[in-house]
């Protein structure tokens, strides 16, 4: 990482949200493109939540007197100059669309954590894409959730106390579940495998900053998180994430989205 990449704490909510959802080789969206966009319009929301900027007051989304700097200014005055105020759900779908994403990922292409790669057809770029450049941000990331659900991020060993870099969705889990078609022997006792040897404990989760919180319930409400730590406690994430406004907005506008894709009529 060079003196001018961002730490993970460094990175806004949209910049870590999208890092994680983009996979690292190809540069492509982990999730439908839909579910891109209206989970950047939450991780917007949210961001200008944790810089004091907006808040949740009975069910509307109020700009607060605070003005801290924000690269989401253009956002906030949008919020700002309402004189009828919204719901975060409406909100989210207003926010959502390809401008924004797009300036999310130039600006990680600014930072050198992605590459800008534009796919030319007849002479023209009609694709681009963001492989990743730089894996220590996104590595970051995955152990501050790692830590914070006290699951195991693929390809990073449990007891590994730095980011290691590397494409993420590599390797398994400590607790591997027995191949299928195995006969189930005598369990082996706690704490040990199936080998014999003292077998690896699962990391204890700790009480996470709120900006990882925030990141946890985005990712929950995308459909990302348990692909990302396979190993989470789940039961915990949900906790974390049950009273965050901006994640039950995502997966409201999400719904309707879906809802309305299977009420389409086919062709």
């Amino acid at each position: 990482m060079n003196a001018e990449t961002p730490k993970a704490a460094e990175l806004s909510l949209p910049q870590a949200f999208l890092l994680l959802a983009t996979n690292d080789q190809d540069g492509t969206p982990d999730v439908p493109v839909y579910a891109l966009r209206t989970t950047l319009a939450g991780a917007i929301l949210a961001e200008l939540e944790l810089i004091g900027a907006i808040g949740l007051q009975g069910k509307h989304v109020r700009a607060t007197g605070a003005a801290p700097p924000t690269d989401f200014q253009h956002e906030l005055e949008l919020i700002r100059g309402k004189s009828r105020p919204h719901t975060p759900k409406r909100w989210v779908s207003m926010l959502e669309g390809r401008t924004e994403l797009q300036r999310v990922y130039e600006g990680m292409a600014a930072l050198g954590i992605v590459e800008h790669v534009g796919e030319k057809h007849l002479g023209v770029f009609r694709s681009v894409r963001y492989p990743e450049k730089n894996h220590a941000p996104e590595a970051a990331l995955l152990k501050k959730i790692q830590a914070a659900l006290g699951g195991v991020t693929p390809g990073v060993a449990a007891s590994d106390s730095t980011a290691t870099e590397g494409a993420t969705g590599a390797g398994t889990s400590d607790d591997t579940a027995p191949a299928a078609g195995t006969p189930s022997a005598t369990p082996p006792a706690a704490g040990v495998s199936d080998t014999g040897t003292p077998a690896p404990a699962k990391p204890e989760a700790k009480a996470p900053d709120a900006r990882t919180t925030a990141l946890i319930a985005l990712l929950q409400a995308a459909g990302l998180l348990g692909k990302l730590v396979p190993a989470a406690d789940k039961v915990r994430a949900s906790e974390l994430a049950k009273d965050y406004w901006p994640s039950h907005a995502v997966e409201d506008e999400l719904r309707m989205i879906r809802l309305a894709e299977e009420e389409e009529p086919g062709l």
